[in-house]
């Protein structure tokens, strides 16, 4: 009897109040994804490469990640619970008044309690579960690019733990409830608590909150937006401040505003429910003005967290293409030993294009005056003549700097790389880079001795590449056809040739050849400094094991025949793997939390409006005796709902392009990553409209269907 009666209440509960089962679902879902991080394909392939990093990230990161969520959902938990007890307040009551005692009752409703947990940790762990494999596999796709293979992200330990996590919230949100419910005599539990009076306060009082809120917030954005990093952050502390205090009060004073309009608008006084929906919307304002606010603050940060969260998705998504990079493999170490262990019986069947490539800086001249030895000048002069107006040479400035990027003239990254590579200029000779275009399938090239390329490497020049090469491209061809040398060494002209394919030199990124001149091999060795010649031994693996075992599993396999080498060797996933754990560790976390942060303000919005319409549905009764018809007060409460969300949304929209533009002009050295990531901008704001709308609709639905329930006059 006693286990029937509380099934039937929490099967009673889940069906009548969506927004509380909802929110323990979502709580659910959201311990599961994040405790399933280790067992996602992108994290287990990580460990085979990054094994320390994903290490501190799963042992020290995430349990940081997976505590805040604890406290996020437990308060998220105890006003869902609070929620729901009130509105079970009068059958409560007539428990308490049949003769049950209030232990007996306690624990009917921790049984309840455990029943709906119970079903919720089903379908959360299943929702999860499925966002889990689809976050898993979408990932991989995005950033593996074929190179992961897809596994089950299924993690015994992350259910283990969700359900211990989430029983242990709701036992203790529960049993506070449960303390504060049992000090309330049985008529307070039957008819309800008087109702306190409260004062939505003047107008002018309220008029002047409006004012300073405002004041403030935008003094917190003038404080964030010039002075981000004053003080080592201080300043930056003192923003936030300002920011929170300004969003309450901006909340509490613009609630007056809609109480002036429905006072104001004579002509739609009659129109419908249009007085009646505004001071309702009004109060609940004024009197959740502190939620509200909240909600707002975290709205902002799910903005923020999110826009920053794709930005990095975006701007490492690219550095993860391998467009120009060629080789597999580098190894360096002692020549005889190298070419000897990479022709061994076991190791030569994974090496294919070995190349072996050196390069080394241009010897100084006797004179010691390498500017005179080298001459840029008339090279510097076309450039310059490319710049577009109004941008000065910064070589005719006192203190010459340069910054590279795309946000950067082509002419001007162009005259960066000359001016900074130009000192010492590194040389690299024909017969290897011949080697590796045949390595990438491009055609070779021949070079006379008064010829030669000005390599730019794509590895570090991103997505500046393509403009600054099509420039020197451009000026190298009108010099070529008009018969002019564009440098000169060694006081001997030398034509440059355009059109060649700039591919990576190596497979190790630490190998820092920015700009390098590639000129025949007579050349390299006349004018090459043996004291700075470095030899990089590079491979590919064959593309027939590639195709037979996947890259990932034919690297690894190398790497284990590598490992007792001795030799110093780096691979392309080390570089690969490095690059995805920053992606990772930069965005997965920011992103959750910010979907996170946005589940409990739509949560936290959604129950205050639900527990605000129960202390006043009797004001819905009198409006059906009144004369309003059921479709009219329906229509009341949704513009009630939506007004209610959109308010704090509105704010947080403000706040949240604010701190994004601080970002961008703080902390971002790139101020096109934004602009890159705006594919996925729009796909994670539709995402946060259809939460929001989801939350939107529930509310609605509950509301109506609390309102349902009181018995209206009947209409004709």
């Amino acid at each position: 009897m006693f286990f029937n009666l509380a099934w039937r209440n929490s099967k009673r509960s889940r069906n009548e109040n969506l927004i509380y089962f909802l929110t323990m679902v979502t709580a659910v879902a959201a311990f599961y994804i994040v405790l399933s991080l280790g067992a996602q394909d992108v994290i287990r392939f990580l460990s085979s490469l990054e094994s320390d990093a994903v290490e501190r990230l799963l042992t020290n990161l995430l349990p940081t990640v997976y505590v805040c969520a604890l406290l996020f959902v437990f308060f998220l938990v105890v006003f869902a619970n609070k929620y729901q007890l009130e509105c079970r307040s009068r059958e409560l009551g007539l428990y308490l008044m049949f003769g049950m005692t209030k232990t007996r009752l306690f624990t009917q409703i921790m049984t309840e309690g455990l029943i709906t947990s119970l079903v919720a940790l089903l379908g959360g762990l299943i929702c999860g579960g499925f966002l889990s494999e689809v976050i898993s596999l979408a990932t991989a796709r995005l950033v593996g690019h074929g190179v992961i293979a897809h596994q089950s992200s299924f993690s015994l330990s992350a259910v283990f733990f969700t359900i211990l996590g989430f029983l242990i919230i709701q036992c203790v949100a529960l049993f506070i409830l449960c303390g504060k419910l049992f000090k309330k005599e049985v008529h307070q539990l039957l008819y309800g608590e008087m109702g306190k009076k409260q004062h939505t306060g003047s107008t002018h009082g309220s008029l002047l909150s409006l004012v300073i809120g405002t004041a403030v917030l935008l003094v917190a954005y003038w404080v964030v937006i010039e002075h981000f990093m004053t003080g080592g952050g201080v300043m930056l502390l003192v923003a936030v401040l300002l920011g929170i205090v300004g969003t309450i009060l901006f909340i509490r004073g613009i609630a007056r505003l809609l109480s002036i309009v429905a006072a104001s608008n004579k002509r739609k006084a009659t129109n419908g429910l249009y007085v009646f929906t505004l001071r309702q919307l009004h109060e609940n304002v004024v009197y959740k003005y502190i939620s509200i606010s909240v909600a707002s603050i975290l709205m902002m940060l799910t903005i923020m967290f999110i826009a920053n969260g794709s930005a990095t998705i975006m701007s490492h998504g690219n550095e993860l293409t391998r467009t120009s990079a060629v080789y597999d493999f580098t190894v360096m170490g002692e020549e005889q030993n190298v070419e000897q262990y990479l022709s061994d019986d076991q190791m030569r069947v994974y090496v294919a294009n070995l190349n072996r490539m050196e390069t080394g800086n241009m010897k100084r001249p006797a004179s010691g005056e390498m500017k005179s030895f080298v001459d840029w000048s008339v090279l510097r002069k076309e450039i310059v003549q490319n710049l577009p107006e109004g941008v000065i040479d910064p070589a005719t400035q006192e203190a010459a700097s340069y910054e590279f990027g795309s946000h950067q003239p082509a002419a001007l990254n162009l005259l960066g790389f000359i001016d900074t590579g130009s000192v010492s200029p590194y040389m690299l000779p024909v017969s290897s880079y011949n080697r590796l275009l045949e390595a990438a399938g491009e055609k070779q090239i021949n070079l006379e001795n008064d010829e030669a390329v000005f390599y730019l490497n794509p590895d570090f020049l991103e997505d500046e590449q393509e403009d600054t090469v099509a420039l020197l491209d451009r000026i190298a061809e009108n010099a070529q056809t008009s018969g002019n040398a564009l440098i000169s060494i060694d006081k001997k002209s030398v034509t440059l040739v355009p059109s060649v394919p700039m591919k990576g030199l190596t497979a190790d990124e630490n190998v820092k050849i920015v700009t390098a001149l590639i000129v025949s091999d007579e050349i390299y060795h006349n004018y090459v400094d043996p004291d700075t010649c470095s030899v990089y031994w590079n491979f590919c693996i064959p593309n027939e094991i590639v195709e037979a075992n996947g890259l990932m599993l034919s690297v690894m396999e190398a790497r284990d025949l590598l490992k007792p080498s001795g030799l110093y060797y780096e691979s392309y996933l080390d570089n690969f793997g490095r690059q995805l754990f920053y992606l990772i560790s930069g965005s997965y976390m920011t992103l959750y939390m910010g979907f996170m942060l946005l589940i409990i303000a739509c949560a936290l919005l959604a129950l205050q409006f639900l527990t605000q319409m129960q202390s006043t549905k009797s004001r819905y009764l009198t409006l059906s005796i009144l004369g309003a018809r059921r479709e009219q007060i329906k229509r009341s409460i949704y513009k009630q709902v939506l007004w209610y969300f959109l308010l704090p949304l509105m704010l947080a929209c403000i706040s949240g392009t604010v701190g994004l533009y601080a970002m961008q002009q703080h902390l971002y050295s790139d101020s096109t990553r934004i602009g890159q990531s705006y594919p996925l901008l729009i796909i994670m704001a539709f995402t946060v409209v259809l939460i929001m709308a989801i939350y939107g609709v529930a509310v609605a639905r509950t509301a109506t269907r609390e309102i349902g329930k009181i018995n209206y006059k009947p209409n004709s």
